[in-house]
């Protein structure tokens, strides 16, 4: 009975082959990242190299400037590590490199909880408050649709240059970003109440029609929070130069504004209460 020949080893292939042989090898490990850090990988020796001709002296190095870039995700790196135990095992090379690939473990930083300060809250208007939770939830509205992106970009199994791929990981990461602000926002946000009683001085959410004593210009502004403030909408901040001057003044009062131009003096006219 005849015996079962061993695979032979591959000596001439290169290292940009046998990356995308592992991408063809392996469609239903690939995640979004897969193969952006075998690229990596591969343009750090140059994919046209001999893959037998990499050492394991080398592969160590590679771990090093790993985290000495500052990285703080252990997944990319156990990708490379899943590269070279392929390689091995297909016969691509005939030492098991991966046994180079140090995965070390970060604990993580325990504060003191004297340490730790609360953050600051955020004032805003009951208007304001529903308008940033609308847009949190239009922004995880997006997450499949993402997530859909990046899955038919990383089909493409062409690793050198893969543009729809790094868009649509650019898109992720700015719409988490934003979703992770607009959750902080709502999470220490302090809502204003708006009242409806008369005479009484200038607050968050009041609309307040002003006058300029030189020109004689009518003005309308909101007073809202930081979070709120949009010019073009005539919401200013309570925190700028002309929020400070309003706040908590009161009808036919005069306000003296700092401005680079100069100072600038305005009436109170009207105050509005939503």
């Amino acid at each position: 009975m005849p015996s079962k020949q061993k695979p032979t080893l591959n000596s001439g292939i290169s290292l940009g082959e046998a990356a995308t042989r592992f991408l063809s090898a392996t469609p239903s490990q690939l995640s979004s990242g897969t193969q952006q850090e075998i690229f990596k990988f591969i343009r750090w020796y140059g994919e046209d190299r001999k893959f037998i001709s990499l050492t394991g002296q080398e592969v160590a190095n590679y771990t090093e400037n790993f985290y000495a870039s500052g990285a703080q995700s252990d997944e990319h790196l156990k990708i490379v590590k899943q590269f070279l135990l392929y390689a091995h095992k297909a016969k691509l090379i005939d030492t098991n490199l991966s046994a180079h690939i140090k995965i070390k473990k970060i604990a993580a930083k325990s504060t003191p909880a004297r340490s730790v300060k609360s953050e600051e809250p955020v004032m805003l208007t009951r208007q304001g408050y529903e308008e940033i939770k609308a847009r949190l939830a239009a922004l995880k509205e997006e997450r499949p649709k993402i997530a859909d992106e990046l899955h038919k970009a990383a089909a493409d199994k062409d690793f050198r240059e893969n543009a729809p791929l790094e868009a649509a990981r650019e898109k992720q990461g700015h719409v988490e970003g934003q979703i992770r602000e607009l959750e902080n926002t709502l999470k220490n946000a302090k809502v204003i109440e708006s009242t409806t009683e008369t005479s009484v001085r200038i607050t968050l959410g009041d609309t307040v029609l002003i006058s300029d004593l030189a020109s004689g210009e009518k003005i309308n502004y909101i007073l809202v929070g930081a979070k709120e403030a949009n010019i073009k909408l005539g919401k200013i901040s309570i925190v700028s130069p002309m929020g400070l001057a309003l706040f908590n003044k009161e009808t036919g009062n005069i306000l003296n504004v700092s401005t680079p131009s100069g100072v600038l003096r305005y009436e109170i006219i009207k105050i509005i209460k939503e």
